[in-house]
């Protein structure tokens, strides 16, 4: 039989791989955000000549699912 002692460094180390897990799942869905500094220093938007974006008529790619998909969207 495991002693208290083991159980409960057990149980510390489940904890700390479920806080680690909730953790890493933390933050928010979408592309990363500039500081204000360097946004108010860069133009609004981008030229034509820049080639960014999507070249016009482009169709959207089609979703490719994921096993997690319920709980992401």
């Amino acid at each position: 039989m495991a002693t208290s002692r083991q159980k409960l460094t057990r149980l510390a180390g489940v904890g700390l791989i479920g806080l680690a897990l909730t953790l890493a799942g933390c933050g928010v869905r979408g592309g990363l955000e500039t500081p204000r500094e360097s946004t108010e220093a860069q133009p609004t938007s981008a030229t034509a000549e820049a080639g960014q974006g999507k070249p016009e008529g482009a169709t959207r790619k089609p979703h490719k699912g994921f096993i997690l998909d319920g709980l992401l969207r």
